[in-house]
């Protein structure tokens, strides 16, 4: 059974940081490309970052670049998002995702159909 858990959410003030932790179960957790998705009530799931199976290569949404790190530690079965320079519209649940497929197409990284397994979500709150 694969389970999917995420840990690490939280409140924190404008223009501080979380690192939130995903920790994988269940499957061979090198062969999934592994994504953050966020939430917030009433909208579409969003793509946040995404990290290939390797860790070598990265994708981030443009509202993350240069504030946000995806990493994964594969002898953990563990993937992590370094949240810094937080803001208020960071405010959602945090989703972590499995994604089987193998490809340097961004196309295929950023839309939550491509996704197998997801994790039960971690609440982040930015207040200003």
């Amino acid at each position: 059974q694969v389970q999917l858990v995420e840990s690490g959410g939280g409140l924190v003030q404008v223009g501080g940081s979380l690192r939130l932790s995903c920790a994988a179960s269940g499957l061979t957790f090198n062969l999934y490309a592994m994504a953050w998705f966020r939430q917030d009530p009433g909208k579409e799931r969003e793509f946040v970052a995404a990290v290939t199976q390797s860790g070598d290569t990265t994708y981030y949404t443009e509202s993350a670049k240069g504030r946000f790190t995806i990493f994964r530690d594969n002898a953990k079965n563990m993937v992590y998002l370094q949240m810094n320079s937080l803001k208020p519209e960071d405010t959602a649940v945090y989703y972590c995702a499995t994604n089987p497929l193998r490809t340097l197409a961004r196309s295929y990284y950023v839309e939550p159909r491509y996704y197998n397994y997801w994790g039960q979500g971690t609440q982040v709150t930015v207040s200003s």
